[in-house]
């Protein structure tokens, strides 16, 4: 069962990343990216998955250290529950750069790769949209709206 949650929870939110890099300018596309109800049904499996290992898991992030994440990382529902999380993270990242980008007007041929990136290693893939922003930004508009994430 843990098994397939840990599965679940990507394939989740792979439709969403499918018609952000494949279909951009579609309605049903700026919609979904818009709304950060995507993340509740893997936050559903992030839960059915963390509430077994709970205490661990409150160990972990209450008062972190190493070892203590490698234990919890060493139970399945530890380390799927993480995934689940990591997975929910990067889904409204990706929403967020994709909403930017479309208000930037980033071509669209340029997202897909970054979003591509950013599925599999957010840590690189925002960096680099960061920088596609801040050159397509004019200095005049590079303050932050106040609903922008950075």
């Amino acid at each position: 069962m843990t098994g397939f949650l840990f599965e679940l929870s990507f394939l989740l939110a792979a439709p969403v990343w499918l018609l952000m890099i494949f279909a951009p300018r579609r309605r049903v596309t700026e919609r979904l990216a818009a709304s950060p109800l995507t993340v509740l049904p893997i936050l559903a499996v992030w839960a059915v998955l963390a509430a077994p290992v709970l205490p661990e898991l409150w160990a972990a992030v209450s008062s972190p250290d190493i070892d203590t994440f490698r234990e919890l990382t060493a139970l399945a529902n530890g380390a799927g529950a993480l995934w689940a999380q990591v997975i929910a993270w990067d889904l409204l990242l990706g929403q967020w750069m994709y909403r930017e980008a479309r208000r930037l007007s980033i071509s669209p041929l340029l997202m897909g790769p970054l979003l591509l990136l950013t599925i599999l290693l957010s840590p690189v893939g925002l960096p680099l949209f960061l920088i596609a922003r801040a050159v397509r930004t004019p200095r005049k508009d590079r303050r932050p709206a106040p609903h922008a994430l950075v």
